[in-house]
């Protein structure tokens, strides 16, 4: 979608509209406002009511949020869907609301739904960027460094470990052939910092030295994930490896991360300045989004994730006088949008593929039993990576590795796209990515309460007392 489709017609600089833009604009606009309005009514009374319902049952708030989105979404009430599911405007609730107020043409009505969805997608993409940049800024810059080795270890088992298993076992096991076994593999290499991260912070351990190698590992784990699929990616197009474009990916990410821990010192002293200089309402605020979206953006633009430029972000500026205040900030600011990213991962995970009395879904139930395994065992072992940290919780660093979350999503999308995933095993992967990212949640919850050295709730810098 382009954005100038839902602006107002006036919002035109002067400059004469385009005609089919300026018709699209008067048509459409406030009805696509309407239905973005109407499905964050939605999301954000699903997410406090599953928050709610969560805390009350003793589980993180996250996971309630996570299961609100499935009951009103594809799995459920149809209240928030998106196109890319396969599903079209007279799937959802609110479209059919919508059309009935309006009288729309069932064109029309296409145009709205996948314009509005697309608003949505973004609103959630900025709540992961928002969240990652409070994770960013909770988290210890020093002590994520003295835990640096051990992240990258814990990172490149858990992305080796699931890769190899699984794509030995299926072709082994189940005799699937190479190229869609090792993109299979792949799509176990992920880990969902933003959901583990979030449960971290809800349990108060997101500055123990478990969360902060979890934390530290998920990050690498990421860069890892999106070099992996990369090669999987250009070998699903070409059947060859492009070299070229992997050695491109460990060099930027590699520069990225460490050129922007090392340029931290510097810019924490202008951010300083800039904010003693400002008197106008959001001086301090204003400042840091302006530089987290850019560092999402840096990292965007050399094909990394906008949410490693935003951690990034959130890591310098950890380190500046002003960042007590910041954190108060922005805890407003994410309670607003981040919701909308929870949400919306619970309301694309389709749990039809569950249902065994579908045929098709029968042998990617089989599939999915060995994938599952694979998933939380590769992951599970990585505790046992870290070195030199005596009575460390090894069981919760494995368990906060487990969640696929969205980036699994990814990966199973793009084999979809590609004609390299047979249905079964697009099944199988989207079945794995639902389970683990449901159930490391409650898993890491059991883990820390065993934990040897358990960090008071008071510490985390990001409370929820909206919860």
């Amino acid at each position: 979608m382009i954005l100038s489709n839902i602006l107002p017609p006036a919002f035109s600089g002067g400059i004469a509209p385009i005609p089919f833009l300026a018709t699209v604009v008067a048509e459409d606009a406030p009805i696509i406002l309407s239905g973005v309005l109407l499905t964050l009514v939605v999301i954000y009374l699903a997410s406090k009511f599953g928050a709610e319902v969560a805390r009350r049952l003793d589980f993180p708030p996250v996971l309630g949020e996570l299961v609100a989105g499935v009951i009103v979404g594809i799995s459920a009430l149809h209240l928030v869907i998106f196109p890319e599911g396969g599903l079209s405007a007279s799937d959802s609730v609110i479209m059919t609301a919508l059309q009935g107020l309006n009288q729309l043409t069932p064109d029309a009505l296409t145009r709205i739904f996948e314009s509005q969805s697309e608003v949505i997608s973004v609103l959630a993409e900025i709540g992961v960027i928002i969240l990652l940049f409070e994770i960013g800024l909770e988290s210890d810059l020093r002590q994520l460094k003295e835990v640096g080795i051990q992240a990258t270890v814990v990172a490149c088992v858990g992305v080796a470990a699931p890769f190899a298993a699984g794509t030995a076992g299926l072709m082994l096991l189940f005799h699937v052939a190479a190229i869609p076994a090792i993109f299979a593999g792949a799509a176990l290499t992920a880990t969902s910092i933003g959901i583990t991260s979030k449960v971290l912070s809800e349990l108060g351990q997101l500055k123990s030295k478990e969360g902060q190698i979890i934390v530290g590992a998920a990050v690498i784990d990421d860069v890892l994930g999106i070099i992996v699929l990369a090669v999987v990616a250009s070998l699903a197009k070409t059947g060859e490896i492009d070299v070229a474009n992997v050695i491109y990916l460990i060099v930027s990410a590699t520069a990225f991360l460490i050129g922007s821990i090392l340029l931290g010192g510097i810019f924490n002293k202008s951010f300083v300045a800039i904010v003693d200089r400002l008197k106008t309402r959001g001086n301090i605020v204003i400042p840091a989004f302006i530089f987290a979206f850019f560092m999402a953006f840096l990292g965007n633009a050399i094909h990394l994730e906008a949410i490693l430029g935003a951690f990034a972000a959130g890591l310098v500026l950890d380190e500046t006088d002003a960042r007590n205040e910041l954190d108060e900030l922005i805890k407003p600011i994410a309670d607003l949008l981040v919701p909308i990213f929870f949400v919306t991962v619970g309301a694309r995970a389709d749990l039809g593929v569950l249902n065994p009395a579908i045929p098709e879904n029968r042998a990617g139930l089989l599939i999915a039993t060995f994938l599952i395994a694979v998933a939380i065992i590769g992951k599970l072992i990585t505790g046992w990576a870290v070195f030199g940290q005596p009575g460390i919780n090894r069981v919760a660093i494995g368990v906060g590795m487990i969640p696929r979350g969205e980036v699994g999503l990814v990966f199973a999308g793009i084999g979809s796209a590609s004609g390299i995933l047979d249905k079964p095993l697009e099944v199988s992967i989207i079945i794995m990515v639902i389970l683990t990212t449901f159930l490391a949640p409650p898993f890491l919850r059991v883990a820390f309460g065993s934990s040897t050295n358990p960090i008071p709730e008071s510490t985390t810098a990001v409370e929820t007392a909206n919860e």
